[in-house]
């Protein structure tokens, strides 16, 4: 039996229409209908606010107390039922700096954690995303630079030799300027791995030659990478300009500040993906908690640090991240499109982040304060505020009012 539901308005790619319809059946969008709902049993009519495509993030180390560097199947499964109160139905776990063969284990207990997942709960784990080890030790952020390796033959080869890892490889970010970076990028490339510039000391003109490569994503824009200069553009200068890439943004509004944000979308807004960069603290209270099994300390201010006061991830939420970036004047269309179309469309997944026939059934209905309301994935409702705000806030993690 086919489920419609029906909103005031409906992002359709980059902008609002409606009032308008989604048919859904097995899972997936049928179609959309324009106009004013038939008012017939088996229609949900939404009376106010808009309907989405479920958000989508690719850049998550963790959330409400799991670190995904040392996950389980139960972690896995919090930080998926998580989720959904956000408006993120899809996620990229990613797993930081570390040897070798810590990041091959780590990442196969990520794949199975997350294929002991139950149909039907929460959001969906989309394979994982390495955030190096194959990094600048001039740009580590908080990663530790005596675990950086340059990305020769055979460490690209410790990756992609692992069965399990090459098939959920989907993105790795690294630094195309240390040795073998660009024949890193290519391998990468070939093997369908989205890469992405980040942590990275590249000029402009090494950023240049590592989208000629293939390179499609800068990590985190101007956070721990060259600084964009009036001379030397660095890699945000070439990555403002240069349409190949897609710029992931963390939009707490610490990471790169509000006039910044602002500039972003001026320059590139149909290029930039929201992401969270989500550490185990967030949807969490204040304390000590875990990013790639090192300490990294949560206050009121709200952002993690590490001891050293290095900014350690972030403990932003997808939802809070569009409501920011609409704060700073940007359409509310666009900067969903950000969370939604741009980075299903980045990592090469044509049936997320949009709502059309044959796409997943993935959708969020948000209230007109930019709060999602509910969240169906796969066409399962797994979030419903009237219901599980009550029971989320017995719970103290947090993400229930993650943007209240």
């Amino acid at each position: 039996m086919d489920t419609v539901v029906a909103a005031p308005r409906v992002l359709l790619g980059r902008a609002f229409t409606g009032p308008a319809s989604v048919r859904i059946r097995g899972g997936r969008v049928v179609e959309v209908i324009q106009g004013e709902p038939d008012k017939l049993a088996g229609v949900e009519i939404l009376d106010e606010g808009f309907l989405t495509p479920g958000l989508v993030d690719v850049q998550v180390n963790g959330a409400v107390g799991v670190d995904f560097a040392e996950v389980d199947a139960a972690g896995m499964r919090a930080v998926a039922e998580a989720l959904p109160r956000t408006g993120v139905t899809r996620f990229l776990p990613t797993l930081i700096t570390a040897p070798l063969p810590v990041v091959v284990r780590q990442a196969r207990a990520v794949l199975a954690a997350s294929a002991a997942l139950p149909d039907g709960v929460g959001a969906r784990p989309l394979g994982v995303h390495l955030e190096g080890p194959f990094l600048s030790p001039k740009r580590p952020g908080v990663h530790d630079p005596a675990l950086m390796v340059e990305p020769g033959p055979a460490q690209v080869d410790e990756l992609l030799s692992d069965d399990v890892l090459r098939r959920a490889l989907r993105m790795v970010t690294l630094a195309p300027e240390q040795p073998g970076g660009l024949d890193a990028v290519r391998r990468l490339v070939e093997a369908g791995v989205l890469v992405a510039v980040g942590h990275s000391d590249a000029t402009g003109e090494q950023t240049r030659a590592a989208a000629d490569a293939g390179a499609r994503m800068v990590t985190h824009l101007f956070n721990a990478q060259r600084p964009l200069g009036h001379r030397e553009p660095g890699v945000p200068g070439v990555a403002l300009v240069d349409d190949r890439f897609t710029l992931g943004l963390i939009a707490d509004l610490a990471h790169v500040g509000p006039d910044v944000c602002r500039l972003v979308f001026n320059a590139a807004g149909s290029r930039v993906a929201l992401v969270t960069d989500a550490v185990a603290a967030a949807g969490m209270p204040p304390g000590r908690y875990l990013l790639g099994g090192a300490e990294v300390l949560l206050t009121e201010e709200g952002v993690p640090r590490s001891p050293q006061g290095t900014i350690a991830g972030s403990a932003l939420t997808l939802d809070r991240a569009v409501r920011n970036i609409v704060s700073v004047g940007v359409d509310p269309a666009a900067a969903l499109a950000s969370a939604t179309l741009v980075p299903a469309e980045v990592i090469g997944e044509s049936g997320l982040g949009r709502l059309a026939p044959g796409a997943v059934a993935d959708l969020v209905w948000w209230g007109p304060d930019l709060v999602p309301r509910k969240v169906w994935v796969d066409g399962r409702v797994v979030f419903d505020a009237e219901s599980d705000l009550d029971r989320a806030d017995a719970d103290n993690h947090g993400y229930a009012a993650a943007g209240q």
